[in-house]
């Protein structure tokens, strides 16, 4: 191999040459000079078939080491989330999610009060933000629920009032009866009728309408109405009617409160929605929200400007952030829309209970966000209602404590957008609910 690779250097050394010198009848003769000249090209065919085997074996690897890429599974992104949490004793936890940025809400059972945060954040590092929460026992007897000079006894998560002479219920709230019964309707000519008799076998036989009773001696007897709505209400009787139960002679009725109409049943009640009837003096300018029993004119108005940040009202309901200067932060960071919403409730709701629900959206051609962030920001002093992510777009406001009416509440729910932990724009509900007085 040596010699050949000096034989060729001195080949093109002659051949150089040979024009301008005498020199060259030196060199080696044209004989010599075609086999080096073969040997040169065996050895460039050999060289040449060994690159292009390795250059095929090469390529084969490289193929096969892609394949065998492609096909590995993808390395699972490292995940943060926080430890599990328990909900309080005499509490409940509502939320199952411990990733980043999700929200664990807390709140109590009926005579418990809540010491700590209603509300724990997963942060970045895996720790929740607050402390654990307790429920600490409430006094049942504070309220004074006992009547008619009663006395309360705590007992765990209830009370007990033990009642004077006279009274019985579990507040003391009915008196005992020492005259006749409630059912029996006496003194009152228009409930009372003379028996039906007949002589069967020299014996007399009385009888009394549906809906009476004989009363008096065998004698001199008489029929008496019988109380339907009184006899209904004794422990353990099914409801005669959904409202109020008025006795008549020989039978009862049922009524409903104003506001209200009677079904076909003739016991249940529905409500008479004003604002579908035109039964409303809203006056132009505000809207009708039909409520248990009556109705309500709203005119909800915008955020009163301050700073930079001022509110047009776009729709009834809604307003909207003018656009915001450049520099200004305060602006971008104040609610880029607010929103009003009404809910009409009954009494004395089964919990918890879905009342409302915030989403987003992105618009055509825009990057949604990534993430969300909802909270309960104004009303809710008494914790009635908790805020709780139900996917990743979505925000319920849920009824946990059963409400009383009649009485007006109003609770402020923020929805914050943010991508790549940016954040992007804030959104503010304002929910009104009307509690009516009836459980109906």
């Amino acid at each position: 191999m040596t010699a050949g690779i000096h034989c060729g250097c001195l080949l093109i050394l002659c051949l150089t040459a040979i024009p301008h010198s005498q020199a060259a009848q030196n060199c080696l003769d044209r004989q010599h000079i075609m086999t080096v000249v073969l040997q040169m090209e065996k050895l460039l065919k050999g060289q040449e078939i060994r690159f292009t085997e390795g250059l095929r074996i090469m390529k084969t690897k490289l193929a096969a080491l892609q394949t065998s890429v492609s096909k590995s599974p993808a390395a699972e992104p490292y995940t943060v989330t926080c430890p599990s949490l328990e909900a309080p004793q005499y509490g409940r936890k509502f939320g199952s999610k411990y990733f980043v940025d999700h929200e664990v809400h807390f709140t109590c059972n009926p005579g418990y009060q809540l010491v700590g945060p209603s509300t724990r954040v997963c942060q970045e590092n895996g720790i929740w933000t607050g402390a654990n929460p307790v429920c600490k026992d409430i006094s049942e007897c504070s309220s004074n629920p006992c009547q008619n000079g009663g006395t309360c006894s705590e007992g765990v998560n209830h009370y007990r009032c033990s009642c004077p002479q006279n009274w019985s219920g579990s507040h003391c709230q009915h008196q005992v009866l020492t005259a006749p019964p409630e059912w029996s309707v006496m003194n009152d000519p228009a409930f009372s009728r003379k028996p039906r008799c007949a002589k069967i076998d020299q014996t007399q036989h009385c009888s009394c309408d549906a809906g009476f009773h004989m009363s008096g001696t065998s004698d001199n007897s008489i029929c008496q109405d019988v109380n339907e709505c009184e006899v209904y209400k004794l422990d353990g009787a099914p409801r005669l009617c959904m409202h109020a139960c008025v006795n008549i002679p020989g039978s009862y009725r049922c009524s409903c409160p104003a506001g209200y109409k009677i079904l076909g049943d003739g016991r249940s009640c529905e409500d008479i929605d004003e604002c579908l009837a035109l039964q409303h003096n809203c006056t132009r300018g505000t809207t009708c929200i039909n409520t248990g029993e009556s109705f309500q004119c709203v005119n909800p108005e915008c955020p009163k400007a301050h700073g930079n940040v001022s509110y047009v009202k776009t729709s009834p309901f809604q307003c909207e952030r003018n656009p915001c200067p450049m520099d200004s932060r305060s602006c971008h960071l104040a609610p880029k829309t607010v929103s009003f919403h009404y809910l009409s409730l009954p009494s004395n709701l089964k919990t918890p209970l879905t009342l409302f629900r915030m989403a987003t959206a992105a618009a055509p051609g825009r990057p949604g966000p990534d993430s969300l962030r909802f909270g309960i920001v104004g009303g809710n002093s008494k914790g009635q209602f908790v805020m709780q992510r139900s996917d990743r777009q979505t925000g319920e406001l849920i009824l946990v404590q059963s409400l009383y009416g009649p009485q007006i509440i109003e609770v402020d729910m923020d929805m914050s957008e943010y991508l790549d932990r940016t954040f992007q724009a804030k959104h503010v509900s304002k929910v009104t609910v009307f509690v009516s007085p009836n459980e109906f």
